[in-house]
């Protein structure tokens, strides 16, 4: 099942186009301006009867981006993230709970030191 975040869509909002540098841009997470200079470089280069034609089919083919998809920049860097690398952003997901975790066991730990109340009665649920 795809999420409609990891989808490659066609960006006409930011497209010069027909959107598909644009939206291969925002799935990549690279610059549309390297995107456009790449795919020009690779017309001159000599990829000219192949770069027009699947540019063309992709243009056709690929769904425009949904105009609300992301609500803010750091929302949109993190799927760019999740494309990318899934297991990466994973690791870096389970760490970030592991910190969380860590923290409120020192909360925990210093209100349970500091209260002996607190103390006793927890001990009594055990």
């Amino acid at each position: 099942m795809n999420s409609p975040r990891t989808t490659l869509y066609r960006d006409k909002q930011n497209g010069k186009l027909m959107g598909v540098c644009s939206g291969i841009a925002d799935y990549t997470g690279v610059n549309a301006f390297w995107v456009r200079l790449g795919f020009l470089a690779s017309l001159l280069i000599g990829f000219f009867p192949l770069m027009i034609p699947l540019y063309i089919l992709m243009g056709l083919l690929l769904n425009k981006k949904p105009p609300h998809l992301y609500q803010d920049a750091q929302e949109q860097k993190y799927w760019q993230g999740v494309r990318q690398n899934p297991k990466r952003t994973t690791r870096e997901i389970r760490g970030k709970f592991r910190d969380i975790d860590r923290r409120l066991a020192d909360v925990e730990s210093f209100y349970v030191s500091n209260n002996p109340r607190l103390t006793a009665e927890i001990e009594k649920l055990r």
